[in-house]
């Protein structure tokens, strides 16, 4: 009888931590405008939570694959890179990652096994390695302006929010800015994680970007939708303040 309660005991609590890490979702690719398309990769945000939506946004170039932060884990990194060669027939070619969390360096390793460029910031690269994220295998010490094929792309640190080190990436022939979680998405009210933010700057981090990209046409949040364009960005400061 003893042996049997164990068992039970043991069965149910196997349910219970089974219920609360639920599967993670398919990952999904949605077209953006030409060649620029989102990748919606899932994680785990914290213990006992629900998956959640990370956005990555790959550009098709006459010579290969841009990509702005890997998925939200090693699996759907190497997902990625399959279906792009399946679909595009290309490899990614070079990976920017706009902050040190796991949602955007995660796949670094497998990127670079697969032939791509990784880069980050100087700033960036050090608090990665600091608390042990994956890391770069190349850095830049300021705004960087980077050339894949027919497209170009800009970096620009426009001061702390998110994190320290967070940045924006813009893609200025088909007016695309990769706002990365500095930017929050329409859907939320929530400031989310903020365990490395800067609440003080952040706000001021937002004015800057809208200063020099307050003409994008699409702004790509770290998570969730993206509709809006730049009006999220007065959002993220309402979100902040």
């Amino acid at each position: 009888m003893k042996k049997f309660a164990f068992f039970i005991f043991f069965v149910l609590i196997s349910a219970v931590v089974f219920a609360q890490q639920e599967p993670l979702p398919k990952m999904t690719i949605t077209p953006l405008t030409g060649n620029y398309y989102v990748a919606t990769s899932y994680g785990y945000p914290g213990k006992d939570e629900p998956p959640f939506p990370a956005n990555s946004l790959f550009v098709v170039t006459d010579t290969g694959i841009i990509l702005i932060d890997t998925p939200w884990s090693e699996v759907q990194t190497q997902e990625l890179i399959d279906r792009l060669q399946k679909d595009f027939h290309k490899k990614i070619v070079l990976c920017i990652a706009t902050h040190f969390h796991d949602d955007r360096v995660i796949g670094f390793d497998v990127l670079r096994k697969n032939g791509a460029k990784t880069y980050t910031s100087k700033q960036t690269y050090a608090l990665a390695k600091q608390h042990k994220s994956k890391l770069p295998e190349f850095i830049f010490d300021s705004d960087t302006t980077f050339t894949v094929g027919n497209v170009s792309l800009k970096t620009f640190f426009p001061g702390e929010g998110h994190s320290s080190d967070n940045i924006v990436v813009w893609f200025p022939q088909q007016l695309v800015l990769v706002g990365g979680c500095l930017v929050k998405s329409l859907d939320t009210n929530s400031k989310g994680y903020a365990g490395d933010a800067n609440m003080k700057q952040w706000s001021t981090a937002i004015e800057n970007v809208m200063q020099r990209y307050g003409h994008a046409k699409y702004v790509i949040p770290g998570h969730q939708g993206w509709a809006g364009g730049v009006e999220q960005l007065s959002h993220t400061m309402d979100v902040v303040k």
